[in-house]
């Protein structure tokens, strides 16, 4: 069952800038990520998703309802965090926490207390004005009252930013936790290591488009694997690549005439052939470098010199 869904999103701000025809569904009790650099599109999905502007044309829908149209039937049900900090001026920590549960008419101090204590935040910095808290601080208490009044689904922007290697922790650790209860998640980050800990699928998007979407454990357990291969002799190497340039069993993705060394791919049904290949020639080393998140995210940006904090 879709809970989250975006279909055929389009939002154009000019100049390439906005979103366009992004489309996937996140489904009960799933963690989805949504990872691209800064500036990809993720932050202006998510403000269609929470209803906060309208689409040029597409649909953006949670439990089957507009968001643009439903916002208050939904903003109950779903516990949010903004990419960008901004809370209100004038008001404490405290203050900011009961304005929100009146906002959302859900008043759950055993679970708010579980939050304040899980993320250690103790009543004098709550007391503190809003203003003057630190952009950690601000960070946690923003992920408190998301999570407070134990919502259905989450959506969460780049929820870790400006928080601790600790308390990063904490969030991916309760992430978790939160799945394993069935709640529905839309993680959107450019952290490889908080997508890749958490989440069932992922899309990728660049430029405002949607350029793939993937089950996380298809690339864990991809059929394609990646070896290095170091000979120790040059007149070796040299062999090697007249012969095996083009070859059904291996393809050759990188070398280094310097050092004899060459980066190939192979499918797991033919590892045998690439051994029967290698076996004349004297191998200093044949090691199996395993495609991470990292890796395939990068095959998208890869001509890019700058990933605006990727």
């Amino acid at each position: 069952m879709n809970i989250i869904e975006v279909e055929h999103l389009t939002k154009d701000y000019g100049s390439g800038r906005g979103v366009f025809d992004v489309s996937f569904n996140v489904q009960k009790g799933e963690v989805f990520g949504f990872l691209g650099p800064n500036g990809a599109g993720k932050s202006t999905t998510i403000r269609h998703l929470m209803g906060f502007s309208k689409p040029d044309s597409g649909d953006t829908k949670i439990f089957g309802k507009d968001t643009f149209l439903k916002y208050n039937e939904i903003l109950g049900k779903v516990g949010y965090i903004p990419g960008e900090i901004a809370l209100p001026q004038g008001l404490t920590g405290w203050e900011f926490i009961r304005m929100i549960q009146d906002l959302t008419h859900i008043h759950n101090e055993e679970q708010l207390n579980k939050m304040l204590k899980l993320f250690e935040l103790d009543d004098i910095t709550l007391k503190g004005e809003t203003k003057r808290m630190s952009l950690g601080v601000k960070r946690k208490l923003a992920v408190v009252t998301a999570f407070m009044s134990d919502p259905d689904v989450l959506i969460l922007d780049e929820p870790t930013s400006g928080l601790d290697p600790v308390m990063q922790e904490v969030f991916i650790n309760f992430i978790k936790e939160e799945k394993e209860k069935g709640k529905t998640i839309l993680l959107s980050s450019h952290i490889f290591s908080e997508v890749d800990a958490t989440c069932d699928r992922i899309a990728i998007i660049k430029d405002g488009k949607i350029v793939s979407q993937f089950v996380a454990n298809d690339l864990k357990h991809a059929t394609t694997k990646f070896y290095k291969i170091d000979f120790a002799k040059d007149k070796d190497y040299k062999d090697f690549l007249i012969k095996y340039s083009n070859n059904e069993a291996l393809k050759i993705l990188n070398k280094d005439d310097k050092d004899s060394w060459v980066f190939i791919s192979t499918e797991d049904k033919d590892i045998n052939k690439v051994i029967s290949i290698l076996s004349p020639y004297e191998i200093k080393e044949f090691t199996n470098k395993k495609e991470s998140l990292e890796d395939y995210f990068m095959k998208f940006y890869k001509e890019d010199k700058e990933f605006g904090g990727v």
